[in-house]
């Protein structure tokens, strides 16, 4: 398994570590867990920020930007509903 393997693997993975730390912010019934599991998730989305820096720096993980129609056209897809 080559690196790029591995950090694709460890973004995959922390992406949904932060999907399950924000569920259980969200459904938590008291004060003490929710902030346990929303320091977590505020934890998990830095380290999800800094693999995706490490991976996007070396070519692994490019980014489009988009263009204004793409950005028209998804603005008049939402408006309509």
């Amino acid at each position: 398994m080559n690196d790029q393997a591995i950090m694709e693997n460890l973004l995959l993975t922390t992406k949904g570590v932060c999907d399950l730390y924000m569920h259980g912010a969200i459904e938590s019934n008291t004060e003490g867990v929710h902030q346990a599991f929303d320091q977590a998730l505020c934890d998990s989305l830095a380290m999800q920020g800094d693999i995706y820096k490490t991976m996007a720096a070396k070519g692994w993980y490019p980014a489009q930007q988009a263009d204004a129609q793409q950005i028209a056209q998804v603005r008049q897809k939402f408006a309509q509903q």
